[in-house]
């Protein structure tokens, strides 16, 4: 008989922390030398592409085959798709708004109703609400962002500090917002309620975003008014005037996609309705009838040319093929990340540190840092929240701490930070719409900057806390009794017990009447 061949098994093991370091370092270092000179490739495409050939090499020095890898990939890209899609139908919405006129009508009114002084606070409480409506802090700063980035310039302030804000304002929204994919991401892969969530997390938004709006108003209160030319704005707002036919009926479709938010329509419908009206209002108010050339603007994106540089560079813009530069920065970014975690180059990094987290403040500060890291070498914001989540949710029951706390502290880094570098999604998208380098904005963008160490630094004093029982210790060192969060029946009953044994032992507060 003949011998039958027994097929070889092979046996996967997590790598070292040289193999788990080796595609990062790579990536990082590529990235920085691109950096470091004026004509030098500066794009992430190309170390990235780079990175994801180490990563599978370490994934099959480790046992993976490259099927195993490539299905890793495959898994992460899948999960995002939907996101790519919005992404595109996101720039067919930027120029739709622009040949319609909403976006110039927003610059044109807002250029009366703002000062320099009054600019940063009103312009950042305005970003909050689009970003809470639409549950989109990217449909935000793609819409009304783009408005104030031209007002603010129309007003003199550094566009540097006018991204920021529109970033801060943005972000606070889309955290806020029970439509944002980021908010339900973080709720889910913790386990826990999304209003519980939501809850949560006003308990670092909240403050931080009054800080911001101080920190704004400080700045605005500093301008130096007197060397304000108002010849910007008003040439800025000729420009717009004889370009479009400006009229206040050309801000209902801003009303259009926060109406679609609020009613809870799927984000892809609720941007093609927006995109509809838009086309509509180009058709009625400014005489753009011929289906050649409005599928070429929403294509290619809007050319305004006016002879006044400022303009024309604001609204010369949109269209889905501005948006594949990005998107094929997040496909690779993506499978990057999906590369990295299927080869267990995380879980060898971080598995063993949380056998050394004792306290609370030193479980949150790892789990931010966790995300900070995911943000920074997987590329993408929703791999900072998805990542982390296994490996610390355990210990989170452990030390009787609420799933909403675990979610919280997800989005605190995992969501704010990811836009800080140019390399991920959020970096590179933010960089496409507004024109200003990451590195540049972030020191202005006060809420996303501030909001990981005002988590960091409450929880390390013992206050801003939320228990497995459901009660909260304040920022006043309170804690008060409230309902539990959602949390799988098991892990609750054991994190429960926890903080009994903790609170018994002196480790945890007590409730207090």
């Amino acid at each position: 008989m003949p011998e039958t061949k027994q097929k070889k098994v092979r046996t996967v093991r997590l790598p070292n922390i040289f193999e788990a370091l080796l595609p990062i370092v790579v990536m990082m270092g590529l990235m920085i030398y691109g950096f470091m000179g004026p004509d030098r490739y500066r794009d992430a495409h190309m170390p990235l592409m780079v990175a994801i050939v180490v990563a599978c090499i370490v994934g099959f020095a480790c046992g993976h085959s490259f099927s195993d890898m490539l299905a890793g990939m495959l898994d992460q890209l899948n999960a995002t798709m939907e996101a790519i899609l919005i992404l595109c139908t996101v720039g067919i919405l930027v120029a739709s708004f622009i040949m319609s006129g909403t976006i110039p009508a927003l610059i044109y009114y807002g250029l009366d109703l703002l000062t320099p002084k009054l600019f940063l606070p009103v312009g950042c409480i305005m970003c909050a609400v689009v970003g809470l409506a639409c549950g989109s802090s990217w449909t935000a700063t793609a819409t009304i962002g783009i408005a104030f980035l031209g007002i603010g310039a129309g007003l003199g302030i550094n566009p540097a500090i006018t991204a920021g804000m529109i970033i801060s304002g943005a972000y606070v929204g889309d955290k806020f917002s029970p439509l944002s994919d980021t908010t339900n991401l973080a709720a889910a892969v913790a386990k826990t309620g999304l209003f519980d969530h939501v809850a949560a997390m006003v308990s670092t938004t909240a403050p931080t975003f009054v800080i911001a709006l101080i920190l704004y108003t400080i700045l605005g209160l500093n301008i130096d008014s007197a060397g304000y030319d108002s010849t910007v704005a008003t040439d800025l707002q000729a420009a717009i005037y004889n370009g479009f036919n400006i009229n206040p009926f050309l801000l209902v479709p801003i009303l259009v996609i926060i109406i679609a938010c609020v009613m809870k329509l799927p984000g892809l419908v609720g941007i093609a309705i927006s995109v509809g009206c838009g086309v509509l209002f180009a058709a009625i108010f400014q005489g753009m009838t011929d289906i050649s050339t409005i599928f070429d603007t929403l294509h290619y994106g809007t050319g305004f040319e006016s002879g006044n540089e400022l303009a024309d560079n604001l609204l010369s813009r949109g269209g889905m093929d501005h948006q594949m530069w990005t998107i094929n920065l997040i496909l690779l970014a993506v499978a990057y990340g999906g590369a990295l975690a299927r080869c267990g180059c995380v879980e060898a990094l971080f598995g063993k540190l949380k056998n050394h987290l004792h306290s609370v403040g030193s479980l949150i500060l790892a789990t931010l840092l966790t995300s900070l890291f995911c943000d920074a070498t997987m590329c993408d914001q929703f791999l900072g929240i998805g990542v982390p989540a296994p490996l610390y949710e355990d210990k989170y029951d452990e030390m009787g701490l609420g799933r909403n706390m675990l979610s919280r502290t997800l989005e605190d880094c995992g969501t704010l930070w990811a836009v800080m570098f140019p390399w991920t999604g959020c970096g590179a998208y933010q960089y496409g719409v507004l024109g200003v380098h990451p590195f540049v904005y972030f020191p202005y963008a006060f809420l996303n900057l501030l909001n990981p160490i005002y988590a960091a630094v409450t929880a390390a004093l013992g206050r801003n806390i939320f228990w497995a029982d459901g009660s909260y210790t304040n920022l006043f060192g309170k804690t008060r009794a409230g309902k539990p969060a959602g949390a799988p029946e098991e892990a609750h009953e054991r994190a429960v017990k926890n903080l009994e044994d903790r609170r018994a032992a002196g480790k945890a507060p007590s409730i207090q009447a």
